[in-house]
């Protein structure tokens, strides 16, 4: 129960490593805001973790809507009286395999307005929350490809290196106001967005890992829990992978 009285919000909480993340943090005793851009999702996840809702709270909020996500933080503070660990995952990918030149402006909006604008939004109203305690930790969901680049994904991986420099750089400015902020880089991890898509994907993901396998979704949730703990008190402005070696190539 090392999150006994704390207090945490997950964006993108509604499948894949976010409802994983929500999970991990809720049984290790935190009380949690689980973010979503619809409603529903979030809401099934809630009843199937905390059926007596003591210790959940679903909440609509597009994390590409500043208001939604001040409002998301509020929200969470009126309901459990603060706000001490957040986890900034909610992101999209874009289609695959797309030139640069290629890429629709739409679909590079959409992204990065996700992927990281969503996290600038989501700590910008966390992180006043976290001073008024007096401390707290953020964790920023970035990718292995935030590390490296990856042909044909040219939004996805442009989002994901500036949300290892955001976290860096918010890092840096709260290091001496006992917030902590980190990032996490997975490689490919069995989401159920990934394992629907179909085998000969799923197989060539796994191959590109010098493990040769996915990441559980338990697996990136157990990482992001260590980082927001007390057990990495002195661990900030640092960024996590968890790729099977992915990155090490």
């Amino acid at each position: 129960m090392e999150f006994k009285n704390k207090v945490a919000l997950v964006t993108g909480a509604g499948t894949g490593n976010g409802e994983a993340i929500a999970e991990r943090l809720f049984a290790g005793g935190a009380s949690v805001a689980l973010v979503s851009r619809r409603l529903e999702p979030v809401e099934l996840v809630c009843r199937r973790i905390d059926p007596t809702g003591t210790r959940t709270l679903a909440l609509e909020a597009d994390v590409r809507d500043p208001i939604a996500m001040e409002t998301a933080v509020k929200r969470t503070i009126e309901r459990f009286g603060k706000l001490d660990l957040a986890v900034n995952n909610a992101g999209v990918t874009g289609p695959a395999g797309v030139p640069v030149q290629d890429v629709e402006t739409e679909i590079w909006r959409e992204v990065i307005e996700t992927d990281l604008t969503g996290i600038f939004y989501s700590m910008k109203y966390e992180i006043p929350a976290m001073l008024a305690n007096g401390s707290g930790a953020i964790v920023n969901m970035s990718s292995a490809n935030g590390l490296v680049g990856l042909p044909g994904m040219a939004a996805y991986t442009a989002a994901k290196h500036g949300v290892i420099e955001l976290t860096r750089t918010a890092a840096l400015e709260l290091a001496e106001s006992s917030i902590r902020v980190c990032a996490v880089a997975p490689g490919y991890v069995a989401t159920p967005r990934i394992m629907d898509s179909g085998k000969e994907v799923t197989d060539w993901m796994a191959s590109v890992h010098p493990m040769k396998h996915l990441a559980t979704r338990e697996e990136v949730a157990d990482l992001v829990a260590y980082l927001l703990s007390d057990r990495a008190a002195f661990m900030t402005g640092s960024v996590h992978s968890i790729d099977g070696g992915y990155t090490a190539q």
